[in-house]
């Protein structure tokens, strides 16, 4: 059984004081710092590039997760890796038949890679690069927003994906992304996710350390 890790998506932050918001998290317990990446073209929103990234650095040791939501992201993972981030992972549909080739130049920066599919997307597109990973990331609403309903016909994606990690024999990390709450929090982890992103759940709150010992504790 996989430890529980609680991944806070600063997209749900307050940019102005997002230093400050990232040292809080990290002070209430989070595992992995969740880092959404938007161009404005894969997804219709924009978010921050790599300077942001280095930045941030300097706000805590925790992990970086790099959820790269932008086209050709094999022209920016080289990038990302230099700013400090620890694992970084690219969309199949982004990718397509280039996501073998994306996922090995990641790990040959020497940070860990993932796969990520929207809801949409079948698991058997992804089936031949999961013994690739280090994480597979399963969006559970439609990339570009924070703030929305949690899609749980993904539940059956998720026992889908664990079954082929196991088969594996490897420690992949089962990442779901997207409308994330204590309601639902308990159903994903059953399911076999083990890496729990959670933004507006996390940052509404005042006492972030109670809202994330919560969702790990369900």
């Amino acid at each position: 059984m996989q430890n529980i890790k609680i991944a806070p998506s600063i997209l749900s932050a307050d940019f102005s004081k997002i230093g400050e918001e990232v040292k809080k998290i990290d002070e209430c317990g989070a595992d992995v710092i969740h880092l959404d990446v938007m161009d404005g073209v894969f997804v219709k929103n924009i978010t921050f590039g790599p300077k942001f990234v280095k930045d941030l650095r300097g706000y805590t040791n925790k992990v970086f997760d790099a959820h790269l939501m932008i086209e050709k992201p094999w022209k920016y993972i080289e990038n990302f890796a230099k700013s400090g981030a620890d694992i970084i992972t690219v969309h199949y549909e982004a990718c397509g038949r280039r996501l073998k080739d994306t996922l090995k130049a990641i790990s040959s920066l020497g940070v860990k890679c993932g796969a990520v599919i929207n809801p949409n997307t079948p698991v058997k597109k992804i089936r031949g690069v999961i013994e690739d990973c280090d994480m597979v990331l399963l969006m559970s609403v439609y990339p570009g927003f924070g703030g929305q309903k949690f899609i749980p016909e993904v539940l059956e994606k998720i026992k889908e994906t664990k079954e082929i990690i196991d088969k594996t024999g490897k420690d992949i990390d089962l990442e779901i992304d997207g409308g994330i709450t204590k309601e639902n929090v308990s159903a994903v982890k059953k399911a076999g996710a083990n890496v729990i992103v959670a933004g507006n759940t996390v940052f509404k709150e005042i006492d972030r350390a109670k809202i994330i010992k919560e969702l790990r504790e369900l």
